[in-house]
This record gives structure tokens, sequence and C-alpha cells, in this order.
């Protein structure tokens, strides 16, 4: 089972956030990147929003780094960690510009792009840039075909759908990958099924232990039906970390002990059929979030 990490800094919400985030920059994004290639976790996380409005920005907050930008310029300060959007929200954009941007980055990085999409979740966001809100599922689907044209081998990719219709249109630098592999984010029935029957891969939304073998099970059943076997990669969100004992509170949700016994509350999640688990881990600055990194590489790591 592989593991990877949302990098802190990049996105504020409330719901995650530690405390010495608000005051953190590029800087400290920078040396918790290159811990966790050190320590070698499979991938680096970033989301994605354009705007939060005044309604959202106590519980979101506004600090939202952009992901091409940000796995971009991590990219060039890691060797070997693969680059994860989680999610980009492709539809308030045109596959086309979409798959210039992360080609690059692929491009860019030899080939270390994972692309995680979503249909979000901001009304605002999508009437301020001219999307359509009610009808994002659907955009979705289609962007998800136009980006799968737009980002496979050929310099001038053809789409031609309801929404999007290009050809004849030149691309280059193409990725470095044969095949950028698609991670569809939610836990919604729509979102699960989109995952199932469009993508490489499915990033639930923190779906609790006891729900997650259901959604796979589903994610199989549809697989099954629709008369797909290529490779799927099964992930999740685990509990927040704390490896040790901790001196300070770090909530009652959160897994602390030693390296033995988080390894082994970990591996439920294999048993379940899961094949990727994004972890994070509970802190209170910059350095103790990389003696978390650099110990769960060297100790419980190995054990998944």
């Amino acid at each position: 089972m592989r593991y990877g990490i949302q990098l802190p800094v990049q996105s504020q919400s409330t719901l995650y956030a530690e405390p010495w985030e608000a005051g953190a920059g590029p800087g400290d994004l920078l040396a918790v990147a290159r811990a966790a290639d050190r320590a070698g976790f499979g991938y680096l996380a970033c989301c994605d929003h354009v705007a939060i409005p005044r309604r959202l920005a106590p519980a979101m907050s506004t600090v939202w780094y952009d992901p091409v930008a940000t796995l971009a310029h991590l990219a060039a300060v890691t060797e070997r960690v693969l680059l994860l959007s989680h999610v980009a929200v492709v539809g308030l954009r045109h596959p086309l510009l979409t798959a210039k941007q992360y080609a690059t980055v692929d491009h860019l990085s030899g080939g270390r792009l994972i692309l995680g999409v979503g249909a979000g979740h901001v009304e605002e966001e999508f009437t301020a840039l001219g999307a359509d809100f009610r009808r994002r599922g659907a955009v979705l689907d289609e962007t998800i075909d136009a980006l799968r044209a737009a980002l496979g081998p050929e310099e001038f990719p053809e789409h031609h759908g309801k929404l999007y219709d290009f050809e004849g249109l030149g691309q280059l630098p193409r990725p470095a990958q044969e095949h950028v592999p698609v991670w569809v984010g939610g836990s919604s029935p729509p979102a699960v099924r989109r995952a199932a029957l469009k993508g490489d891969g499915w990033l639930p939304q923190g779906d609790p232990r006891d729900r997650l073998p259901r959604q796979i099970a589903r994610i199989r059943q549809l697989r099954e039906q629709a008369g797909i076997e290529a490779p799927f990669t099964v992930g999740a969100i685990a509990e927040p970390l704390y490896i040790g004992t901790p001196a300070w509170h770090v909530g009652r949700r959160t897994l602390t002990g030693g390296p033995d016994r988080l390894a082994e509350s970990l591996r439920a999640y294999r048993a379940m059929g899961v094949d990727q688990l994004q972890v994070r881990f509970r802190s209170r600055s910059r350095s103790e979030l990389i003696d978390q990194i650099a110990a769960f590489g060297a100790d419980v790591g190995p054990h998944l």
C-alpha cells in the first residue's frame, strides 16, 4: 500500500490546517515537500480553488495556492515523489487549457503527474468564471473524456462532444507519460460511479472506515458490469496521525502511538482493498511536521 501526503500551507481550511501554517510561506512548503521526497512518500497533493466567497471564507479561508504553479515549483526541488492535484476542478476551465498546463507539469517533472479531478462545490466560483454550476457533473464527465484525448500521445488531439469540440490544434510539449493517470474525487453516488467508469483511480472525500468497504464494492461492481479490466487505484484518507506519545492535545480522532501500533491500524485499510493512503500529521511547527514525516517514512511506511 502506497502512501502520500496532502501538503500543508497551500490550503488552509479550518477543517485541517494547523495554527502554525497561518504564518508559513513558500520556504516551509518547499521544506515539507523535500522531507516527504526523502522519506519515500508516494505523492504530494495540492488542492484547487480559484476564489472563496465571503460566506465561506471564515471556514475555508482564502489561502489556496494554485495547484499547477505549486506542483511545477515543487517538481523542480524534488526527485522522485509523484505530484497529485487533489483535486483540480477541471470544469472551471476549457480542457485544452487544463491539458496545456498539466502536460507541461508532467513534461517538466519527467512524468510524475497524477491528475486528480473533481466536480467542485463552490457555486460563486463557477458563476464568476462563467461555468455552469448546476450541470457541473455532466461537464466533468465530458471534460474527463476531452482530457484523455488532450493528454494522450497525439500532437494534434481530437475530441468531439456536446460541450467541447476540437481537432487540428497542436500542443507541444506532450506529457512525458504515455498515459497520465486520472483519479476521480468525491464520495457521492455520481462521483463513485464516475470514478469507476471514467477514472484510473478513486479519491474519496473522507469516507470513514466503516463506509469504505461498501464504496469499494460498488466501484468493483460497476467496473465488472462495464467490462473494464484496466488497473485501478483505490484511495483512502487516514485519520490524523501522531507518531509517539504527544505532550499536547492532538484531538480525539487522532491515531497516536508507536510505529508498530500505527502500522497495524493502517494495514486495516489494505485489508479493505485500499491501494494508496493519504496521511496527515498533527504538528505545532514545521520542524515537528518534518520529524513526523521522517519517522513515518522510516518506521511505519515499510510495514504497509
